[in-house]
């Protein structure tokens, strides 16, 4: 699914609703995922460089926002925590 497809308001509701969304952003394969309200995490899925990449950081919906135009290959699926 293209972002292009996939609007902002869309992936929030997903993320509101208990889904996760798997993306790729330069290259690097991300899951993404609502912690509370304003506290989302992002988990490197596949990384195929060097360098120090947290593999989990806690970021903001400010953030996601400011990503989702960048993210590619867009996939999501129920969390079965």
């Amino acid at each position: 699914m293209d972002s292009k497809e996939y609007s902002f308001e869309q992936m929030w509701k997903d993320l509101r609703d208990g889904y996760q969304i798997y993306y790729t952003y330069l290259g690097t394969r991300y899951l993404l995922s609502k912690l509370n309200k304003n506290c989302y995490s992002r988990e490197i899925v596949n990384f195929s460089g060097k360098g120090p990449h947290p593999k989990t950081q806690i970021i903001t919906l400010k953030y996601v926002k400011e990503l989702h135009p960048f993210m590619e290959d867009i996939e999501y699926k129920v969390d079965t925590k």
